[in-house]
Parts: structure tokens; C-alpha cells; sequence
């Protein structure tokens, strides 16, 4: 039984933690919104949500970046 309770809240746990990205909003740049790199330059571009926008970055490190400030690069999208 306590397998059971644990499998489930495990289950609704990441349930709760993944993004759903199909809903939020397009990202419109082809650069990334920190660097303002290529988004291929580094890879496959990392792509997270932020408050119903989909943001897409060249590498993780810009990720952390965008979190200390985000208004600081939001602002790229309304350009």
C-alpha cells in the first residue's frame, strides 16, 4: 500500500512540475532573448515558460541569466 501512495504522489508530482509550452505564446525571435546569439549557434535552443510566453535560449547558462531579471530582456519581444 505504501508503494502504491508513493508511485502515485511521485506521478502527481511531476505532473505538476512540467510546462505545458502548446498554450503559451509563440516566441518570435530567432535569436536568443539573452545573448542575442543564433538559437542554433549552441545546439538545440532551450525553451522554457514564463508567465503563458514561451522563451528560447541558446545554451542553459542565458536561462540563468534571464531569471535575475527577465523585464531586463522581455523587452525584446515587444520590439
Amino acid at each position: 500500500m505504501k508503494n502504491t501512495l508513493l508511485i502515485i504522489a511521485i506521478a502527481l508530482l511531476l505532473g505538476c512540475n512540467s510546462t505545458n509550452l502548446t498554450n503559451a505564446k509563440a516566441y518570435p525571435l530567432k535569436t536568443c532573448i539573452v545573448s542575442d546569439n543564433d538559437l542554433n549557434s549552441m545546439g538545440k535552443p532551450v525553451v522554457i515558460m514564463h508567465e503563458g510566453q514561451q522563451i528560447k535560449f541558446c545554451c542553459k547558462p542565458c536561462i540563468k541569466k534571464f531569471k535575475k531579471d527577465p523585464a531586463k530582456y522581455l523587452v525584446k519581444l515587444e520590439e
